[in-house]
């Protein structure tokens, strides 16, 4: 409760009177659904980053000296089974000045934080002269490896003479890497299934609440933290995909029901209940259960208390070849983490900034991207549930910026910049309810006056670009360029992104918003000045409700 009061605020009593109907309108909050996404970021947000000062590992006692032009990956690695040695809390310390690297640092253990002496001039700066691609093969990609060559995944631009195959790095990978040792990521080839551990069978859960109906028990208990899955075991007309997509006018791609065995909703929960057949979750459900789904809850292994911070990641100058053939100059990978962060990191010249697959909980705040190199990503969510990341400032040129990809869910880009090329990318794959919060953006218009800020990436197997109610809240949009045509420039979405929520576009010029189908469009060419952030609205509200009960 202490630590609540830190970031609680009391709410102005005037302002139930100024808010969007979407969330201050009683008849339009029952006929227009608004998802919570306050449980988003570092132990939903109820807590802030911890600052551990014990159990420091100094990488210098180990051999790392900066600033001599030398490598230091060995160096750094024996500081890291160092620290991995330690029980419990632990650092390990990295000196002022540019140590060269040219290898991954596997981080394999909770409650570790990889310390940097600052992101700025002075600061900790890591080098990394090569790319990946000259690494040995990393094993936890095997599957991946083969998943590519098996169903030839190759980049073609006839208009650029390039078909290549797609690099193992163009998704995945990164110099500093969080993996459970042994344990996949991510399904690619059905031969590598392998039955799950079940704790429970799920047949129950209305949307928004955080009761689940249960049976066959098995080993559950009060605090676990587990993944909570959902199947379409009912093919192309699966009562799950109407659930998604409610049942508008787009097309679902075959990936959404030829995998009846990969569950096509995933949530990373904590139980904090449980009598008899019923199971509470602390957060909340995104769709509800039907028995249909046969749903499950599952052993979900994972690290905790993960923290990488107060560091810059350079990458040299490097010609791009083409999309998807990235040669892995990629700069963090996060797998398989749960209340941890990444904090204070300039990143340069990166292909990918960071990755990040299968985590939930996690805050990604203070992170600057920049560089001559084109880039894939910035920080890119893929397939993770409740990630916050707070105050990016993307000034490189990047094909996704901010992206939402496959399974994404309940996660929030906050307050963040983009200053050139925006756009806010839902890359396909059943992502769903996800929230752009405050974002800023500066570009220049198409010459038919307008621009596709809301574009969406992904393959058409995977389509459509996003499930219901994904939200757009508070866009200021900056054009850099006259405008000399006197009408509204468009702001162009998809056609197949379902019951959008986009709330309160304004900027320097005028504007109207194109998204389908049914989306909620409330407030355009208005500023969203005593609400201007949804997510600290709800994450207020929230604390002092609970501080209240």
């Amino acid at each position: 409760m202490a630590c609540w009061g830190l970031i609680l605020l009391p709410f102005m009593n005037g302002e139930a009177q100024n808010l969007p109907k979407i969330i201050g309108n009683a008849k339009t909050m029952t006929q227009h659904y608004m998802p919570d996404f306050s449980y988003a970021g570092y132990h939903n947000g109820e807590v802030p980053l911890p600052k551990t000062t014990k159990n420091i590992i100094l990488a210098t006692d180990y051999g790392v000296v900066p600033n001599d032009g030398l490598d230091d990956s060995k160096a750094l690695k024996k500081a890291m089974m160092a620290a991995n040695e330690v029980n419990g809390d632990v650092i390990l310390q990295l000196p002022a000045g540019q140590l060269v690297l040219s290898d991954i640092l596997y981080i394999e253990r909770g409650h570790f934080v990889l310390r940097g002496t600052g992101a700025g001039e002075g600061g900790t700066e890591l080098f990394y002269p090569r790319p990946m691609m000259y690494l040995e093969n990393p094993e936890s990609l095997t599957e991946l490896r083969e998943y590519l060559l098996e169903f030839d995944k190759r980049q073609i631009e006839e208009e650029n003479n390039i078909d290549l195959p797609f690099s193992q790095y163009a998704w995945s990978g990164g110099y500093i890497w969080t993996q459970v040792p042994g344990e996949r990521v991510k399904s690619y080839l059905g031969k590598y299934d392998t039955p799950p551990m079940v704790l429970a069978k799920v047949s129950h859960g209305n949307r928004g609440e955080h009761v689940l109906q249960v049976s066959n028990l098995n080993g559950l208990q009060v605090g676990d933290v587990v993944e909570l899955q959902l199947f379409n075991k009912n093919g192309e007309r699966g009562d799950i995909i109407n659930e998604l997509y409610k049942g508008t006018p787009v097309k679902p791609g075959s990936h959404h029901w030829q995998f009846p065995n990969l569950p096509l909703v995933r949530q990373q929960v904590e139980i904090t209940a449980i009598t008899n057949n019923k199971v509470t979750i602390k957060t909340p459900l995104t769709i509800g259960i039907k028995p249909s789904y046969e749903a499950q809850l599952v052993a979900w292994k994972h690290l905790k208390e993960v923290g990488i911070e107060h560091l810059s990641i350079r990458f040299p100058d490097t010609p791009r070849v083409a999309h998807h053939v990235e040669q892995g100059y990629n700069g963090i990978f996060l797998t398989r983490v749960f209340n941890s962060w990444v904090q204070d990191v300039v990143i340069n010249n990166a292909e990918s900034g960071i990755l990040t697959e299968e985590i939930a909980n996690v805050t990604i705040k203070d992170i600057v991207t920049k560089g001559n190199n084109m880039a894939h990503y910035t920080v890119a969510m893929a397939a993770v549930h409740h990630v916050l990341v707070n105050n990016l400032k993307v000034y490189n040129n990047v094909v996704h910026p901010l992206s939402f990809n496959t399974f994404s869910t309940k996660n929030v880009y906050q307050n963040c910049e983009v200053f050139l090329n925006p756009v806010l990318d839902q890359h396909s794959g059943a992502n769903h309810q996800n929230l752009f919060d405050n974002i800023t953006v500066h570009l220049n218009p198409l010459q038919d006056h307008s621009y596709p800020l809301f574009a969406g990436g992904g393959a058409p197997y995977w389509k459509p670009s996003h499930g219901a109610y994904s939200t757009f809240w508070n866009l200021n949009v900056q054009v850099e360029s006259k405008l000399d045509v006197p009408k509204p420039l468009k702001l162009d979405g998809m056609n197949d992104g379902p019951y959008a929520r986009i709330i309160g576009v304004h900027g320097n010029g005028n504007y109207e918003v194109n998204y389908q189908p049914n989306a909620y469009i409330e407030l355009v060419n208005t500023s969203l000045d005593n609400i201007p952030s949804l997510y600290d609205y709800q994450l207020k509200k929230r604390l002092n409700y609970k501080i209240k009960k």
